[in-house]
Protein backbone atom coordinates (compact mmCIF):
# COMPACT_ATOMS: atom_id res chain seq x y z
CA UNK A 1 0.00 0.00 0.00
CA UNK A 2 1.45 3.54 -0.82
CA UNK A 3 1.53 6.01 1.69
CA UNK A 4 -0.53 9.10 1.07
CA UNK A 5 2.08 12.46 1.71
CA UNK A 6 0.37 15.05 4.01
CA UNK A 7 -0.37 17.45 0.93
CA UNK A 8 -2.18 14.52 -0.77
CA UNK A 9 -4.40 13.85 2.65
CA UNK A 10 -4.69 17.71 2.44
CA UNK A 11 -6.67 17.00 -0.61
CA UNK A 12 -8.22 14.10 0.30
CA UNK A 13 -9.81 16.10 3.55
CA UNK A 14 -10.81 18.78 1.14
CA UNK A 15 -12.79 16.96 -1.00
CA UNK A 16 -14.23 15.17 2.08
CA UNK A 17 -15.08 18.61 3.52
CA UNK A 18 -16.64 19.68 0.68
CA UNK A 19 -19.20 16.35 0.64
CA UNK A 20 -20.03 16.17 4.58
CA UNK A 21 -20.27 20.93 4.88
CA UNK A 22 -22.62 20.54 1.31
CA UNK A 23 -25.24 17.65 3.08
CA UNK A 24 -24.68 18.98 6.99
CA UNK A 25 -23.33 23.28 6.62
CA UNK A 26 -20.59 24.37 8.90
CA UNK A 27 -22.36 23.80 12.46
CA UNK A 28 -24.10 20.65 11.46
CA UNK A 29 -20.69 18.99 10.20
CA UNK A 30 -18.31 17.31 12.55
CA UNK A 31 -14.67 17.05 12.40
CA UNK A 32 -15.20 13.63 13.28
CA UNK A 33 -17.14 12.76 10.42
CA UNK A 34 -14.73 14.66 8.01
CA UNK A 35 -12.02 12.54 9.39
CA UNK A 36 -13.87 9.49 9.76
CA UNK A 37 -14.77 9.89 5.57
CA UNK A 38 -10.85 10.54 4.88
CA UNK A 39 -10.09 7.15 7.30
CA UNK A 40 -7.72 9.46 9.59
CA UNK A 41 -7.93 10.52 12.99
CA UNK A 42 -9.19 13.75 14.51
CA UNK A 43 -5.58 14.70 15.74
CA UNK A 44 -3.87 13.84 12.35
CA UNK A 45 -7.12 15.91 10.52
CA UNK A 46 -5.58 19.11 13.01
CA UNK A 47 -1.75 18.48 11.69
CA UNK A 48 -3.31 19.13 8.11
CA UNK A 49 -5.36 21.72 9.20
CA UNK A 50 -5.56 24.25 12.73
CA UNK A 51 -9.05 23.80 13.17
CA UNK A 52 -12.96 23.08 11.56
CA UNK A 53 -12.79 26.68 10.44
CA UNK A 54 -10.21 26.43 8.41
CA UNK A 55 -11.27 23.61 6.66
CA UNK A 56 -14.57 24.91 6.13
CA UNK A 57 -12.81 27.94 4.72
CA UNK A 58 -10.33 25.52 2.32
CA UNK A 59 -13.57 24.13 0.79
CA UNK A 60 -15.21 26.95 0.22
CA UNK A 61 -12.05 28.09 -1.78
CA UNK A 62 -11.56 25.14 -3.62
CA UNK A 63 -15.62 25.29 -4.43
CA UNK A 64 -14.94 28.67 -6.09
CA UNK A 65 -12.37 28.49 -7.64
CA UNK A 66 -13.72 25.07 -9.21
CA UNK A 67 -16.54 27.53 -10.61
CA UNK A 68 -14.38 30.14 -11.66
CA UNK A 69 -12.13 27.25 -13.64
CA UNK A 70 -15.30 26.22 -15.18
CA UNK A 71 -16.45 29.37 -16.78
CA UNK A 72 -13.08 30.46 -17.48
CA UNK A 73 -12.74 27.12 -19.33
CA UNK A 74 -16.10 27.54 -21.33
CA UNK A 75 -16.03 31.30 -22.10
CA UNK A 76 -12.18 30.91 -23.57
CA UNK A 77 -12.06 32.70 -26.81
CA UNK A 78 -15.75 33.72 -26.47
CA UNK A 79 -17.40 36.87 -25.70
CA UNK A 80 -21.19 38.05 -25.38
CA UNK A 81 -24.52 35.58 -26.13
CA UNK A 82 -21.81 32.63 -27.15
CA UNK A 83 -19.79 33.51 -23.96
CA UNK A 84 -22.96 33.46 -22.02
CA UNK A 85 -24.37 29.93 -23.33
CA UNK A 86 -21.48 28.22 -23.01
CA UNK A 87 -20.51 29.42 -18.93
CA UNK A 88 -24.21 28.74 -18.66
CA UNK A 89 -24.29 25.05 -19.71
CA UNK A 90 -21.31 24.26 -18.54
CA UNK A 91 -22.30 25.45 -15.26
CA UNK A 92 -25.54 23.51 -15.40
CA UNK A 93 -23.55 20.52 -16.18
CA UNK A 94 -21.34 20.99 -13.54
CA UNK A 95 -24.16 20.93 -10.57
CA UNK A 96 -26.00 18.37 -12.09
CA UNK A 97 -22.64 16.32 -12.00
CA UNK A 98 -21.26 17.72 -8.52
CA UNK A 99 -24.58 18.47 -6.69
CA UNK A 100 -22.16 19.26 -3.57
CA UNK A 101 -20.58 21.85 -5.38
CA UNK A 102 -23.97 23.65 -5.74
CA UNK A 103 -24.85 22.61 -1.84
CA UNK A 104 -21.40 23.79 -0.66
CA UNK A 105 -22.00 27.14 -2.18
CA UNK A 106 -25.21 27.77 -0.66
CA UNK A 107 -23.67 26.80 2.98
CA UNK A 108 -20.96 29.13 2.31
CA UNK A 109 -23.73 32.16 1.96
CA UNK A 110 -25.30 30.88 5.26
CA UNK A 111 -21.94 30.11 7.12
CA UNK A 112 -20.58 33.74 6.19
CA UNK A 113 -24.49 35.27 7.20
CA UNK A 114 -24.74 33.46 10.63
CA UNK A 115 -20.64 34.28 11.50
CA UNK A 116 -21.17 37.74 10.69
CA UNK A 117 -24.22 38.08 13.12
CA UNK A 118 -21.81 36.45 15.81
CA UNK A 119 -18.98 39.45 15.45
CA UNK A 120 -16.58 36.77 12.54
CA UNK A 121 -15.94 38.93 9.77
CA UNK A 122 -13.67 36.48 8.50
CA UNK A 123 -15.74 33.91 6.75
CA UNK A 124 -18.04 36.55 4.69
CA UNK A 125 -14.79 38.35 3.98
CA UNK A 126 -13.67 35.25 2.09
CA UNK A 127 -16.68 34.01 0.65
CA UNK A 128 -17.37 37.91 -0.71
CA UNK A 129 -13.97 37.95 -2.52
CA UNK A 130 -14.64 34.49 -4.08
CA UNK A 131 -17.88 35.97 -5.26
CA UNK A 132 -16.35 38.65 -6.82
CA UNK A 133 -13.17 36.70 -8.30
CA UNK A 134 -16.55 34.71 -9.89
CA UNK A 135 -18.08 38.03 -10.69
CA UNK A 136 -14.87 38.84 -12.82
CA UNK A 137 -14.23 35.86 -14.18
CA UNK A 138 -17.95 35.89 -16.33
CA UNK A 139 -17.79 40.16 -16.19
CA UNK A 140 -15.30 40.16 -19.37
CA UNK A 141 -17.18 37.74 -21.67
CA UNK A 142 -20.11 39.18 -21.18
CA UNK A 143 -18.59 42.32 -22.27
CA UNK A 144 -17.52 43.93 -18.93
CA UNK A 145 -21.45 44.96 -19.34
CA UNK A 146 -22.84 45.13 -15.47
CA UNK A 147 -26.67 44.15 -16.31
CA UNK A 148 -25.29 41.21 -18.50
CA UNK A 149 -23.33 40.37 -15.57
CA UNK A 150 -25.99 40.94 -13.13
CA UNK A 151 -28.56 38.68 -15.01
CA UNK A 152 -26.40 36.07 -15.61
CA UNK A 153 -25.43 36.03 -11.80
CA UNK A 154 -28.98 36.26 -10.57
CA UNK A 155 -29.83 34.01 -13.22
CA UNK A 156 -27.18 31.44 -11.70
CA UNK A 157 -28.75 31.56 -8.00
CA UNK A 158 -32.27 31.33 -8.71
CA UNK A 159 -30.95 27.70 -10.67
CA UNK A 160 -29.00 27.41 -7.02
CA UNK A 161 -32.08 27.71 -5.12
CA UNK A 162 -34.67 26.05 -7.68
CA UNK A 163 -32.15 22.73 -7.54
CA UNK A 164 -31.27 22.91 -4.17
CA UNK A 165 -35.31 22.71 -3.33
CA UNK A 166 -35.38 19.90 -5.55
CA UNK A 167 -37.89 21.35 -8.49
CA UNK A 168 -37.79 18.71 -11.28
CA UNK A 169 -36.87 19.75 -14.66
CA UNK A 170 -40.25 19.86 -15.66
CA UNK A 171 -41.76 21.74 -13.28
CA UNK A 172 -43.24 25.25 -14.59
CA UNK A 173 -40.45 27.54 -12.83
CA UNK A 174 -37.80 26.58 -14.82
CA UNK A 175 -40.10 27.97 -18.39
CA UNK A 176 -38.71 31.41 -17.73
CA UNK A 177 -34.66 30.87 -17.76
CA UNK A 178 -33.08 30.58 -21.08
CA UNK A 179 -32.53 27.63 -22.37
CA UNK A 180 -29.13 27.26 -21.66
CA UNK A 181 -29.72 28.02 -18.09
CA UNK A 182 -32.33 25.30 -17.75
CA UNK A 183 -31.79 21.57 -16.28
CA UNK A 184 -34.47 20.02 -18.26
CA UNK A 185 -32.85 16.06 -19.40
CA UNK A 186 -29.97 17.10 -17.42
CA UNK A 187 -31.42 16.06 -13.83
CA UNK A 188 -31.46 12.43 -13.41
CA UNK A 189 -33.63 11.51 -10.75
Amino acid sequence: MVRMSAEERRESVIRAATSEFARGGYHGTSTEAIAKRVGVSQPYLFRLFPGKKAIFLAASERCMEDTIRTFAEASEGLEGEEALHAMANAYTKVITERPERLLLQMQMYVAAAAAEAEGDREFGEAVRAGWMRLWDTVHLPLGADVNETTTFMAYGMLINCLVAMGFPPEHRVWEGLYPSARTKGRLEK
